[in-house]
Order: structure tokens, then C-alpha cells, then sequence
């Protein structure tokens, strides 16, 4: 199926268009429309003039308009799972996990919406005010240009589209370009819904060029990205004055105190380390253990891992299937067979067929290999031996990366401690750092990036604050 250009509610169909191909056997799953730079600005000033008549549209039309499409993504379920499947090779079964929850971050934004006001303020506070009606309102910011990566090609275009729009804005949207066809799907239900505010939603596709005249356009308050830090740095650099909410990633960890349930935290942290391939922002990359249970861990961690099933997206009981193109396979095996030549062993063997990487477990690793200090993004996790809580939270800070953190152990002392000393967006007590609930704020420190998601949140990110006075 084909993925057209959407300017503003008008449908563009093109002959230039360029093919998707399945990261599992390779075969033409979608079709996307080739955009340009002119493309981008056309869409661009048709949102400026829609975000006019979008401030304006009653609030109750605006969350019926996100109710009508999570109602119609309810019924198509199955066959946006089997988008999902298609394009990004998700297993099918976590393909149905995101379809539900786009549903629920659509419904969440609207619901957060009806309840979201201002305050009043007491001018005569203070000795050089007086008596006034003085208050303060969130009004829409103007135009949101939302930039989506490939891991969760639905859900995090959700987390984008359903705020900003139930807020009031308009919005270009530049998805990603492996996952065409379900970020115009979806579109399409927001652009045909009968509550839609025209031209407040756009759609465009491309790479270098498309983003840079996205975000270098005056026309833009907000620019919502979800990537790579080489990318959100150069949009911080060339966006200029607007509001920037980037989701860079990290390299998330966990430690393993000798308190834990080992059983539970080996079964935990094997999901969280290889869920989607590895290829989640908060995917569990480094896993500390304390000295006195690091040998009896690593034994139950490489057990667990060695239960997961590998294979075909389209099977039902699979767990783990392909990375996203050859270069992420090539990619992992070469940092894996670097590491291994450096001195790290492999708990479970190192196997790379096609786009399929097996979940790697690693030991013996040290904090200079890139498996441990960059962001790997793809199913391989390593087991570095530590002398207590302080040592783990060092090495755990010890990164230029701060998304989300986890502890497992049973010692309140030590929750309270990783808590108040964990140098991240979100800390997880007794559960992988992979966690993430979508109403819940969403984002990190230092690389990995600024502003925060989640319905309430991103709202928050995508509206202004107007101070009134009356006198």
C-alpha cells in the first residue's frame, strides 16, 4: 500500500515514490511518497493558517475529535499490527501492545485536556501590588513540527500528534522513513475523522533536507524530536528561537544488589535487555551486580535469555525478531566481535542470520568498549562485577547519557539512596529500566535530550503560558 503526502486534508499522490522493504525477508511492504524542501515549507504555511482556526475550535470538539480516532484504530487493530509487523519486523504479538497503546496515549491526551486549566494569582500579595482579577491560561503555541524514528513508528507518533493537536496547535509531521505506511494510516484517521480541524494535520516525508526545512523555518514554535544525538544536535543548533523537546536516547542500566530476587530480576532484566531487538531508547545496555551474587546471576541471566524465542514477527510466540537493516546487524556483531577481542567473553554465543540478532549476553566487559559506553541499540547486554550500591551508582552515573535507571534489591536504604543519587530522567525500583508507562513524564539529562513526554507533559511542552490582568 501507498503512503501519500498529506498537505494539510488534501491527499497528494505521487508518481515518485520509494519502496519500504521488510527487515525480516526483505519483500516490498509499503510505498512512500518522495518529498522535498518546498514540500516541507508548503506544508509549513498551510499549518500557519490552519493553527488560526485551531486555537478556536471548542475544546469539546477537539477531544471528541481524539476519541473518534482511537475508537477507529480499536477496530483496525489487527491490521495496523500487521503494518507494524510489515515495516519494522515487531514481532506481532508486541506489534498488538503498541497498537494499544497508541490508543490509550490518544485517549490519556484527550482526558488530560478536559482537566488541564490555570490559576488565579493574588496581585495584592505583596506591598507594591493591589487589588485585581489576575490569572493565568495555557493557550496553544501555533505550529508543532513532530520528527518520529522507526522503533515504535505508531505509539511515539501518538505522543506527538494527539497533544499537540487536543492542545489546539497544528501540526507537520515528518515520520520515519521505515515506517511510511503507519504513520499515514494513522494520519489518515486524524485527517478524515468528522471532528477534524481542517489542515491542522500534514504529513511529509524525507530525510537531511525535509528536517532542515522543517526546523530552520520561522514558522515552527515547537519542534518534538525523537532520535540520535548527532541529529538532535544539530536541530538545537539551526532551530533558532522556538521551544525544543528532543528524546535522545542512552544507555540504560540497572544494578543487581545482593538483596534481590535473583530469579525474578535475571527474568526481568532479559526483557528488558532484548525486547524490540534491543532497539528502545531505554533498552537495559549495562547491568551492575553486586560481587557476592555476580557469578550466580550471570547463570540464571544467560538461562533466561536462552529461553527466548527467536525468529519469524509473523509467529505468534515470538519474542525477538529482526534489527531494522543490515547495517544495525553488521553493526552489533562488530562491536560484539571488538569486545570479544578486547577481553569480554560472550555468556551466550554470539549468532547473526540476516537481519536476525541473537540476544547476546556479555561478561568480563570493561567501561571503555563501545557495547558499554555507546548506545548499541540492538540485543546485547553486559554484566560488569561491582563492590556495593556506591560503586554501581558511580559507574551507572559515569555516562554521558541519563534516561532511565533501575535497582532491583529488597534493602529500602538502597531504593531511597538510588533514587535520591541516580543521575537520570526516571529511576525503576525492582523492575528493568525499560519500564515505561505513557502517562507517566518521559525524558532524560545530559545527551539524552531536554523537555519530556507523556500526554500531560507534552501538552505542557506544546502550549503557553498568558498572564491576564484586569483591572
Amino acid at each position: 500500500m501507498d503512503a501519500h503526502v498529506w498537505m494539510g486534508s488534501e491527499e497528494i499522490k505521487r508518481n515518485n515514490m520509494m519502496e519500504r522493504f521488510s527487515p525480516y525477508d526483505g519483500r516490498v511492504v509499503s510505498r512512500s511518497s518522495v518529498c522535498s524542501a518546498d514540500d516541507a515549507r508548503q506544508a509549513l504555511n498551510i499549518a500557519q493558517n490552519a493553527s488560526k482556526i485551531a486555537k478556536k475550535v471548542p475544546l469539546h470538539q477537539r477531544c471528541s475529535w481524539l476519541t473518534d480516532v482511537a475508537n477507529k484504530l480499536r477496530e483496525q487493530r489487527e491490521e495496523f499490527a500487521r503494518v507494524l509487523c510489515d515495516e519494522v519486523g515487531k514481532p506481532i504479538a508486541y506489534a498488538r501492545i503498541e497498537v494499544d497503546r497508541c490508543i490509550e496515549t490518544i485517549t490519556l491526551s484527550a482526558e488530560t485536556m478536559r482537566t488541564l486549566h490555570g490559576e488565579t494569582i493574588n496581585t495584592d500579595a505583596m506591598p507594591s501590588g493591589r487589588k485585581a482579577h489576575a490569572y493565568w491560561q495555557r493557550v496553544p503555541c501555533g505550529v508543532v513540527v513532530a520528527i518520529t524514528p522507526f522503533n515504535f513508528p505508531l505509539n511515539l507518533v501518538a505522543h506527538k500528534l494527539a497533544p499537540a493537536l487536543v492542545a489546539g496547535n497544528a501540526v507537520v509531521l515528518k515520520p520515519t522513513p521505515e515506517a511510511p505506511l503507519c504513520s499515514y494510516k494513522l494520519a489518515k484517521l486524524f485527517i478524515e475523522s468528522p471532528y477534524a480541524t481542517k489542515d491542522a494535520l500534514s504529513v511529509v516525508y524525507g530525510d537531511a533536507e525535509v528536517g532542515s526545512a522543517l526546523v530552520g523555518s520561522d514558522i515552527p514554535r515547537v519542534i518534538s524530536f525523537t532520535g540520535s544525538v548527532g541529529v538532535g544536535n544539530i536541530i538545537t543548533k539551526s532551530a533558532g528561537i522556538k521551544k525544543v523537546s528532543l528524546e535522545l536516547g542512552g544507555n540504560a542500566a540497572t544494578y543487581i544488589d545482593d538483596s534481590a530476587d535473583l530469579d525474578y530480576a535475571a527474568s526481568r532484566c532479559a526483557i528488558g535487555a532484548f525486547v524490540n531487538s534491543g532497539q528502545v531508547c531505554i533498552s537495559l545496555q549495562r547491568i551492575y551486580v553486586d560481587s557476592s551474587v555476580y557469578d550466580e546471576f550471570s547463570t540464571k541471566m544467560a538461562d533466561a535469555t536462552a529461553k527466548l524465542i527467536v525468529g519469524s514477527p509473523y509467529d505468534e510466540d515470538t519474542f525477538l525478531g529482526p534489527l531494522i537493516n543490515d547495517e544495525a546487524a553488521l553493526r552489533a556483531m562488530s562491536w560484539v566481535e571488538s569486545a570479544i577481542t578486547e577481553g569480554a567473553r560472550a555468556l551466550t554465543p554470539p549468532r547473526c542470520e540476516g537481519r536476525i540478532f541473537y540476544p547476546c549476553v556479555m561478561a568480563d566487559v570493561t567501561e571503555n568498549m563501545k557495547i558499554v559506553c555507546e548506545e548499541v541499540f540492538a540485543p546485547i547486554v553486559s554484566l560488569v562485577k561491582v563492590d556495593g550500591i556506591d560503586d554501581a551508582i558511580m559507574r551507572m552515573n559515569n555516562s554521558p547519557y541519563g534516561l532511565q535507571f533501575s535497582i532491583f534489591t529488597n534493602n529500602l536504604a538502597h531504593a531511597t539512596q538510588a533514587i535520591e543519587e541516580l543521575d537520570a530522567g526516571g529511576v525503576v525500583i525492582n523492575d528493568m529500566p525499560t519500564l515505561r508507562f505513557d502517562i507517566q513524564p518521559y525524558g532524560g539529562v545530559k545527551l539524552s535530550g531536554v523537555g519530556r513526554e507523556g500526554p500531560r507533559f507534552a501538552i505542557e511542552e506544546m502550549t503557553e503560558i498568558k498572564s491576564i490582568v484586569i483591572l
